[in-house]
C-alpha cells in the first residue's frame, strides 16, 4: 500500500499558520475517481482515500508507515519567503520599461 507525507499549506481563507504545523498521511488512491451514473457525484471504489491521519513530526509519521509495512513517499515543505515592505512601497512611483 502506496501513502503519502506531507505537511500541509495553511489555508487561504485564514492569516494563521496554526494548522500547518502538524504532518499529514494520506493513502494514494488505488482506483480512479468517476462520476456517479445516476446523481453525477463523484465516486470511488476504494475508502481509503477518506483517511487522513495526523501525526507532530515527520519522523512519527515515518515510523509509523515503516512499521505498517507501507510504501510511503515524502513531500517536504517548501521554504516560506517572506518580502519585507513598508505600508509606503504601497505608493511609490515605478515607472514602466517604456518609459526608460
Amino acid at each position: 500500500m502506496k501513502v503519502k507525507i506531507y505537511k500541509p499549506a495553511k489555508s487561504a481563507t485564514q492569516s494563521g499558520r496554526a494548522s500547518s504545523a502538524r504532518w499529514v498521511l494520506e493513502y494514494e488512491l488505488e482506483a480512479p475517481r468517476r462520476p456517479e451514473p445516476v446523481m453525477g457525484w463523484t465516486s470511488a471504489n476504494d475508502t481509503l482515500n477518506q483517511v487522513r491521519m495526523n501525526f507532530a513530526s515527520k519522523d512519527a509519521a515515518v515510523a509509523f508507515a515503516e512499521g505498517e509495512g507501507w510504501e510511503y513517499e515524502v513531500d517536504e515543505p517548501r521554504a516560506r519567503r517572506i518580502t519585507p515592505r513598508n505600508y509606503i512601497d504601497n505608493f511609490k512611483y515605478r515607472p514602466d520599461a517604456e518609459e526608460k
